[in-house]
């Protein structure tokens, strides 16, 4: 009875802003590699660039193992109907080969399951971000069978065949092809009207038939800018774009177009900062200083990663564990929203596509890795942050101190100290104002260590073995939660991850809930909004 009212108010949609998805961290997963529906573990050979039967069902199946290291969103690989059969490029198992965009992939489940899991996200108050593709469909020949794509079935719904050739001409970007001859992809006209109205009226039911809280964009920098707000208003939920590029002035032109973007401008030099003990710790810090001044937000609305399906992932090029550590910890402290690739947390070391989409069923979902802990530990303490802080969120990262082998990123209440020194390394920071009280007792959260401030309210601390630590203030983030992280993965959190402080505000929010539930049940209220935790 009890989680029958519960699921009766956790089931309407959430209207999910950019500032409710500032709060989330973000799981990203290739779906047809993530779980299959029976929890078989059939062997996925990624060379073959096969599909490996992984489903929407087998997703919702292993949500607890997402949950349980403290995400509250995912995003999923788009959905819509792919190009069938073999190519010289393998098949679409990633469902970026889109032949019609008014059909569901089958290989990933029906209707139901999608909506299913919509559905069972937003019961444990987790959101569904969708990927989707505007900018081509996918043909196996040159020239392309045009009537074999759905809706758009003439050459004129397409630009002139033409590759991209000049990535410094932005006409050249925007209206001839990406792929190659095995696999081109065919560019749409997106200066038609027709075609233009198609889209906005497309993502305005996709969103609705499915429930989604947000989506991912592919491909934004290929269509021109002044075609994605009436998108991105049609969709009425959170985006975020693709522009893959380093060039922080260049990213930053879309950031009036769509609600984020994800943050490449940073990505790269935080590979870079972290891979060998020879890497730059200052060019991260003054690329993060041009994006908060470039932005039209800043930095806060950024998606921030380590890795993802397009990108080697981290340890196929660097497997020293400190670093590993250092670089996964900067998607979670800093201003934007942090999103981890599927895979990382398990160590997986898969290079180039299609060796970084590997079936996370051959890890067995293992709870108690380092890297496992590691990512449920920066998830738990972000939360505590935002919790005892009103102004977290909207608080830019300061560095204290910058050099190349090391960082102080002051976020106040937080405190993170990173070096690329290498497991062989013995750091030191000494932070003369990190913004706490003189004496106020503090944590490692990473170690459970705990230490004091001094009278100014700076840190001097000693590391170990080129370890990166993040500090909070004990009266934020308690020893008896950090162990519990450390040391059990059974899972001592909430539903959203948050640590034993907040967890009482969770409890009495949900307990008035119930007993709304169960007056408006008896009569006894009127005029209630449920929907609302």
């Amino acid at each position: 009875m009890l989680w029958s009212l519960l699921t009766l108010f956790a089931t309407p949609v959430f209207a999910a802003s950019a500032e409710n998805w500032q709060t989330r961290s973000i799981y990203q997963l290739v779906t047809d590699r993530f779980a299959t529906s029976d929890g078989s573990a059939p062997p996925c050979d990624t060379g073959e660039r096969k599909y490996c039967n992984g489903t929407w069902q087998g997703v919702i199946n292993q949500l607890s193992y997402i949950q349980d290291m403290g995400f509250d969103a995912i995003w999923i690989s788009p959905v819509v109907a792919n190009l069938e059969g073999d190519t010289g490029d393998g098949e679409a198992y990633h469902g970026y080969w889109a032949v019609d965009q008014n059909t569901l992939n089958s290989h990933f489940g029906t209707d139901g399951d999608l909506q299913l899991l919509a559905e069972t996200l937003h019961q444990r108050g987790m959101y569904l971000m969708l990927d989707v593709v505007v900018n081509h469909m996918a043909a196996d020949t040159l020239p392309p069978n045009y009537a074999s794509f759905t809706p758009f079935d003439n050459q004129s719904d397409f630009h002139p065949f033409c590759w991209i050739t000049d990535y410094n001409n932005q006409t050249n970007v925007e209206q001839c092809w990406l792929g190659d001859t095995n696999v081109p992809l065919v560019d749409n006209n997106t200066e038609d009207d027709d075609i233009v109205e198609f889209f906005n009226d497309w993502i305005k039911n996709l969103v609705n038939m499915y429930n989604a809280d947000g989506v991912r964009i592919d491909t934004v920098k290929h269509i021109r800018k002044d075609f994605w707000p009436a998108f991105v208003a049609a969709a009425g939920v959170f985006s975020i774009g693709e522009v893959l590029s380093g060039d922080v002035q260049y990213v930053a032109n879309y950031t009036g177009y769509v609600d984020s973007v994800l943050d490449y401008p940073t990505y790269y030099p935080l590979v870079r900062a972290f891979n060998g003990t020879s890497g730059n710790l200052t060019e991260l810090a003054e690329t993060v200083k041009q994006s908060q001044k470039a932005y039209r937000l800043g930095e806060f609305m950024t998606g921030s990663f380590l890795e993802n399906a397009d990108n080697p992932r981290f340890q196929s090029f660097e497997t020293d564990q400190a670093l590993v550590k250092n670089a996964m910890t900067w998607p979670f402290i800093q201003d934007g929203i942090p999103i981890l690739y599927y895979g990382q947390e398990q160590g997986y070391t898969g290079g180039n596509d299609p060796y970084n989409r590997e079936a996370l069923w051959l890890s067995g979902y293992v709870m108690d890795k380092p890297l496992v802990i590691h990512v449920r530990t920066l998830n738990a303490a972000r939360k505590a942050a935002i919790d005892a802080s009103s102004d977290y969120l909207n608080t830019a990262v300061e560095f204290a101190s910058v050099s190349e082998s090391s960082l102080a990123v002051v976020k106040s209440p937080m405190l993170t100290l990173l070096t690329n020194g290498g497991s062989g390394s013995t750091p030191a920071w000494s932070v003369a104002d990190a913004n706490y009280s003189a004496g106020e007792a503090l944590i490692d959260v990473l170690t459970c260590d705990e230490f004091k401030a001094d009278k100014n309210g700076g840190v001097s601390v000693q590391g170990e073995n080129g370890m990166p630590k993040v500090v909070l203030p004990v009266s934020v983030f308690n020893s008896t939660y950090c162990n519990h992280l450390l040391n059990d993965v059974s899972g001592n959190t909430s539903a959203s991850g948050t640590p034993a402080s907040a967890v009482g505000k969770v409890v009495v929010r949900l307990s008035a809930v119930i007993a709304t539930a169960l007056a408006v049940m008896g009569g006894l209220v009127l005029g209630v909004v449920p929907g609302v935790v």
